[in-house]
Order: C-alpha cells, then structure tokens, then sequence
C-alpha cells in the first residue's frame, strides 16, 4: 500500500510540511491544485507551487481539479511528478491524458463522487491510475462518503475483466478507519490533514499502512 499526502492543510506552512513529508515515510507529495471554477477553492496561482516544490526530495503525486489543465501540466511537467491526474467531468479530457503520456508521465483520471464509475469503462486502457473521490473535491471538512466502497468493487471487477495494470487510488476523508475499508481495492490512499495535523508523520502514515 502506497501513500501520498497532501500538505494543503497543515499545522504549518506549506514549505515546511512539504519538507516534513519529504522526511516521512511517505510514498510521495500529493499535489492539489485548484482553480476556483471546477471547484469552489482556489489554491493559488502555479508559478507559487513550482516554487516551494522544486526542492522536494519525494516524488510528485499531482491531482489538477481545474477547468482548464493544457498550461498547468505543462508548467508542472517542469517538475518531472511521477503522475498527473484530470478529472473526467472537463470536456477534453482524453485530449489532455494523451498531452500528459507525450511528456513521458503518467497519467490519471479522477471522478467525482456523483459521476457513474462506468462511463470510465471504455477509457481504462489509456489509463495508468484511477482516482476515485471519496468526497466532493474543493470543499474542506467533509466526511468519508460510503457509497464508495461499491465503486471501488466495481472497478476492480473491471480492471480484472479488461486484464489491465492501472493503479487505483483514493482521495477524501481518509484515516486510519476509513483506510481499513477501502485497503482491499485501492493500491494508494491520498491522505492529508489526518497526518498533517498531527504531531508525527510517521505515526499517522503507518496507521494508515497498517489499518
């Protein structure tokens, strides 16, 4: 089990949580940017994440939660991030995943807690990491929503069935209990204030590896 976390809300600013991930146990950076159209928060202007990440010793686990992604990857691609991921609810999607393969990272696609996990389906070949939002993206405090679960089950069925190697990830209310319900379908938990609200890093991220 692999775990990215996020340093978008932290006891402390955002270049010494990201240094204090890159100390961690941790598996990589997640990387959240938002636009304030796709999602209702806005996490800033790209040039000030290019910024503070550049010296990241952990590698970068990018989710675009914008309308527009063509400039953003190719600005974050600078960064070489082992994956970025769109979400399928914009309209170019399949356009952007093939611009992300072009620059030699892997790509992903997120969905939606309201989006039918199917319509996916015909796209997963194409694909190196699906991530499923176990809460509505861009707003903060939200819990674990457990229709999920069945998400998850579906599509790993389907992964079985299309006999495909794509990783499955999941990002949304995650901690050490909800960690132990979701484990069995997703091979990367994305986790954020349950470790970076806390005093130690290396305690919740092994809860979470462990649950």
């Amino acid at each position: 089990m692999e775990i990215a976390v996020s340093y978008l809300k932290s006891q402390v600013n955002k270049e010494t949580t990201i240094k204090k991930i890159a100390a961690s146990i941790a598996d990589y950076i997640h990387v959240d940017l938002m636009d304030g159209l796709f999602v209702l928060e806005n996490t800033g202007s790209i040039e000030d994440h290019l910024s503070i990440l550049k010296n990241a010793t952990k590698p970068l686990h990018v989710h675009l939660m914008v309308e527009n992604p063509h400039d953003i990857i190719t600005k974050i691609a600078s960064l070489k991030p082992t994956t970025i991921i769109i979400h399928k609810e914009i309209p170019n999607f399949l356009e952007e995943i093939s611009y992300i393969k072009t620059l030699n990272i892997k790509a992903g696609l997120a969905i939606n807690p309201e989006t039918n996990i199917e319509t996916i389906f015909p796209y997963l070949p194409k694909l190196d990491e699906v991530l499923v939002m176990s809460v509505h993206p861009g707003r903060g405090g939200q819990s674990f929503l457990p229709e999920t679960i069945a998400k998850l089950k579906t599509l790993n069925k389907q992964k079985k069935a299309q006999n495909l190697a794509f990783k499955i990830s999941i990002d949304g209310g995650i901690n050490n209990e909800t960690a132990s319900l979701v484990k069995p379908y997703v091979n990367i938990l994305i986790s954020g204030s349950y470790v970076c609200m806390s005093d130690d890093y290396n305690k919740q991220i092994a809860k979470l590896k462990n649950s």
